[in-house]
């Protein structure tokens, strides 16, 4: 049996998700065959399905297992010390497809997959894919990060943006040097201040780094963790969101986010299960904007402005024809005052 404060359970929160599908309005990216076998899936999560990157793998297999595709089970909480126990016992029930996170627990996993040659994993993960069956994916949401960073930069005054982090890893670092590219594109004189808190989910620490940027002059805010939207509602300023859209939470506060979309990587991974045809492969290009991986949420140019709207929609259209690359930095961001 799982330990006590792991919770594994069958599917639940069904009014959490279907409300976030919902929202999302998408279709999948890739349709698995008709009459295809459907599959056992567990995922494995060491924080709680709310937290904004978790969910969009959540989101993404209960939507696979609404078409009948899988059947989903899945585990929040677990701790690095007892993610191997637990990637063990989701293997010896016999699952088809484990999906998860391995940044802290890369070693672990991947021995774990050798141990289960029949099992096809699907990992987050800064590194590659691995033989025989140890596949990786991330959320390179850079494209449309670079997007909010144009926002930010029209709309800050102070010439001051904060940005509040979790931990200076790729996944982050990525978006983060991206949106300061973005910024800097339509504002040269933009500064940053950078934090990071050292946690995946911990909203007031997120919170209270926050207001000390706004105390050092910053006018808006780039919340990549819970917490910071609700450092600049209570200031009064405006703030930029990450993988999900809280800007219906945060009325006139969130004024753009950059949305991850899983569906493309999860759909894909479970067709290959299906058709007897999974290999390891890094699948992070699924989250690429072209592939319907990365969107930008609704922006209202009342708070933004047409002309600002105008631009982003025309540096969107070249991203998605090929014509403007945005760069890829894996270095940790520091502060630029």
């Amino acid at each position: 049996m799982f330990a006590p404060f792991v919770r594994l359970r069958r599917i639940g929160r069904r009014a959490f998700v279907a409300g976030a599908l919902a929202a999302l309005g998408l279709s999948t990216a890739f349709v698995p065959g008709a009459q295809a076998q459907k599959i056992d899936v567990a995922a494995i999560y060491t924080v709680p399905v709310e937290q904004q990157w978790v969910s969009r793998i959540h989101i993404a297999l209960q939507a696979a297992e609404e078409r009948g595709d899988i059947t989903y089970d899945w585990s929040e909480n677990v701790a690095n010390t007892d993610y191997e126990r637990v990637m063990r016992e989701y293997a010896e029930q016999g699952k088809t497809l484990i999906v998860g996170e391995a940044f802290a627990v890369e070693r672990a996993a991947r021995s774990v997959a050798a141990d289960y040659p029949d099992v096809a994993f699907l990992m987050g993960s800064s590194f590659g894919p691995a033989q025989p069956n140890f596949s990786v994916f991330d959320n390179w949401i850079h494209e449309p990060s670079y997007l909010t960073g144009m926002v930010a930069g029209k709309l800050t005054e102070s010439n001051l943006i904060g940005m509040v982090g979790g931990y200076p890893i790729p996944e982050v670092n990525r978006l983060m040097h991206a949106f300061m590219d973005g910024a800097r594109e339509v504002n040269p004189d933009v500064k940053f201040l950078v934090s990071f808190i050292g946690s995946w989910y911990d909203p007031p620490a997120a919170k209270e780094a926050a207001f000390a940027m706004v105390d050092s002059g910053a006018d808006l805010l780039y919340a990549e963790r819970f917490g910071v939207s609700d450092a600049a509602a209570e200031r009064g300023i405006k703030a930029i969101g990450n993988v999900i859209d809280t800007q219906a939470d945060y009325p006139g506060t969130v004024v753009a986010s950059a949305l991850w979309h899983m569906e493309p990587t999860i759909d894909r991974a479970i067709a290959a299960v299906q058709n007897g045809a999974f290999e390891p492969a890094d699948y992070g290009p699924y989250s690429f904007m072209s592939y319907g991986g990365g969107s930008l949420a609704p922006m209202d140019p009342a708070l933004i402005g047409q002309e600002t709207l105008d631009m982003v929609n025309a540096r969107q259209q070249e991203i998605l024809s090929g014509l403007f690359r945005v760069n890829v930095n894996d270095s940790e961001p520091k502060s630029t005052q």
